[in-house]
C-alpha cells in the first residue's frame, strides 16, 4: 500500500485494498502459494482526508453498499490493459465496453461453451487472455471457475482431477509444464473437454502429444492487448496445428507486405493486419504510438500486429515470427519461431529459445538456449548433428546454451528479447576485453 498511499487525495479518492487470502475459507491439502498462507496485514479503514479513504475488501462487503444503475455506454472506457513488454516498452490499450464485450461474447461463443462447464482457470487474471477467457467468459455464461492465484504444475493436475474440469484456456508453457511431470499419469485429466490457448504457437510434438493422451485437439486461437484477446481461433472441430485459426466474427484480417502495405497473396509471408469491434481505440497518452499502430487500406482502419505470417487455401492464418524478431543470417531470413518449432521435437528437448548471436562472416547465426527435460542429456553436439538432418542448414543454430530454465513474463510467455539483450551485452562486453556484468 505504500504505492498506493501517496496518491489518496490527489488522484485517487477511495481505495479497496483486496487478497486473495479475504476468500480463503477452508483448510485444503492443495499446495497453496505464499500469497494464500501468509498473514498479510489487511488495512483498516482509515479517513485520510473528507474526500479520501482507504477500507479493507472484508470492510467494504460488511457495509452492504447498493450499487447505483448501469450508466456505461459502449464507446466508454472500460479498461487499460498493458502490453506485456516483449516487443519493447509496455504500453497502455484503451479498450471501451463494446471492444471487452464483443471479445467476451466471441470467446464464449466461438466454441459453444455450456454454463454446466467447468474452467480451470491459470492465467493470471491483469492479462487478456485471463481477464477475458478465465474471468470475463466464464461470469458471461455462468461457468464454474477453478482459480489459481499462482501457476503450480502439480496443483493445476490435482484441481483437474478433483473438480473435474472440463475447459482449459491457457498459455502453452503451462500445458507444456503439466505433460512434463514426472508423475503426471496417476492423475485422473479425463474430463477435459476443450483445450485452447494462445500467447505463444504450441509446438506441433507436443500437440500431436495431446491429442494422443487426452483425445482432443489443442485448438491455437491468436489476439493481443490491444484486441482484448482473440481475432483468430481455429474451428474446434477443424483445427490445424500450429495455427492462428481463422478470424473470429465481425473481424477481417489481412496478410500485406510490411514496406509498401500491398496486399499478399496465398501462402506468401507478410505483416497480419486485423480490424474489428475488439481492437483498442489507441495507446494511454501516446498519439504518436497510436498513428503508428493503424493503418487505413481501402477505407478501412487496420491494427498492424507486428507479426508476420501467412494464411492459406482455406483461409487459415499461420504466422511465423514477430517483424522485429527476425535473424538474418547471410541474407537469409529465419523466423526463430519455426525453429523452435522444430527443436520442440527432440525427445530431450523441454524448452528452447532462438535468438541471433553475432557472426564475424554471415552478420548474424542462429542460438538456441535449451532447457533438457528431467533426466534426459544431450551435447551440443548431439543437438546440431540431430538439427542438420531435418532443417536447411542457415536455420540450424550454431551455438547452443543450455539453461536451468528459460526468463519468463508473469503470464508465462518466455521473454526472448531478455535473452537476446543479454546476448548482446555478453558481445559487447567480449570485444571490449572485459568479462560480461
Amino acid at each position: 500500500m505504500e504505492h498506493v498511499r501517496p496518491l489518496l487525495g490527489l488522484n485517487v479518492d477511495h481505495v479497496i485494498s483486496a487478497r486473495y487470502a479475504d476468500y480463503l475459507r477452508d483448510q485444503t491439502d492443495l499446495p497453496l502459494p505464499d500469497v494464500l498462507t501468509s498473514s498479510g496485514r489487511q488495512p483498516h479503514a482509515e479517513s485520510i482526508d473528507s474526500h479520501a479513504a482507504l477500507i479493507g475488501w472484508n470492510d467494504a462487503l460488511s457495509r452492504a453498499c447498493i450499487p447505483r444503475g448501469h450508466e456505461s455506454r459502449p464507446e466508454d472506457l472500460a479498461v487499460i490493459p498493458y502490453t506485456s513488454g516483449t516487443t519493447g516498452r509496455p504500453k497502455g490499450c484503451i479498450h471501451t465496453h463494446r471492444s471487452v464485450m464483443h471479445s467476451t461474447v466471441s470467446c464464449a461463443e466461438w466454441p459453444s461453451l455450456a454454463s454446466e462447464s467447468v474452467m480451470l482457470c491459470s492465467v493470471p487474471l491483469f492479462h487478456v487472455t485471463g481477464m477475458q477467457n478465465c474471468m470475463n467468459m466464464p461470469i458471461y455464461i455462468g461457468a464454474t471457475m477453478a482459480i489459481m492465484t499462482r501457476w503450480d504444475a502439480q496443483c493445476a493436475a490435482r484441481v483437474i482431477e478433483r473438480h473435474r474440469v472440463s475447459t482449459w484456456i491457457m498459455v502453452p508453457t503451462m500445458l507444456i509444464d503439466l505433460l512434463n511431470l514426472a508423475d503426471v499419469d496417476r492423475f485422473d485429466l479425463s474430463s477435459i473437454a476443450y483445450l485452447s490457448g494462445g500467447g505463444a504457437a504450441m509446438p506441433r510434438a507436443v500437440a500431436q502429444q495431446i491429442e494422443k493422451r487426452w483425445g482432443v485437439p489443442y485448438v491455437e486461437g491468436y489476439g493481443l492487448t490491444e484486441t482484448m484477446a482473440a481475432t483468430h481461433i481455429n474451428p474446434p472441430k477443424h483445427s490445424k496445428q500450429q495455427c492462428m485459426g481463422v478470424s473470429v466474427f465481425s473481424t477481417d484480417s489481412l496478410v500485406v507486405d510490411p514496406e509498401t502495405l500491398e496486399s499478399l497473396g496465398e501462402g506468401e509471408t507478410g505483416e497480419i493486419l486485423v480490424s474489428g469491434p475488439q481492437v483498442f481505440d489507441g495507446y494511454w497518452k501516446s498519439a504518436e504510438a497510436t498513428r503508428e499502430a493503424f493503418v487505413l487500406i481501402d477505407g478501412k482502419r487496420y491494427l498492424r500486429t507486428g507479426d508476420l505470417g501467412y494464411v492459406d487455401r482455406d483461409g487459415y492464418f499461420f504466422i511465423v515470427d514477430r517483424l522485429k524478431r527476425m535473424i538474418n543470417a547471410s541474407g537469409y531470413k529465419v523466423w526463430p519461431a519455426e525453429v523452435e518449432a522444430m527443436l520442440f521435437e527432440h525427445p530431450a528437448i523441454q524448452e528452447a529459445c532462438v535468438i541471433a548471436t553475432h557472426d564475424p562472416r554471415r552478420g548474424e547465426s542462429v542460438k538456441a538456449v535449451i532447457v533438457l527435460r528431467n533426466g534426459e542429456h544431450a551435447t551440443e553436439d548431439d543437438i546440431v548433428s540431430w538439427a542438420r538432418e531435418r532443417m536447411a542448414s542457415y536455420k540450424v543454430p550454431r551455438v547452443i546454451q543450455f539453461a536451468a530454465s528459460l526468463p519468463r513474463t508473469a503470464s508465462g510467455k518466455i521473454q526472448w528479447r531478455q535473452l537476446q539483450e543479454e546476448e548482446t551485452r555478453s558481445r559487447h562486453a567480449q570485444s571490449e576485453g572485459r568479462r560480461p556484468g
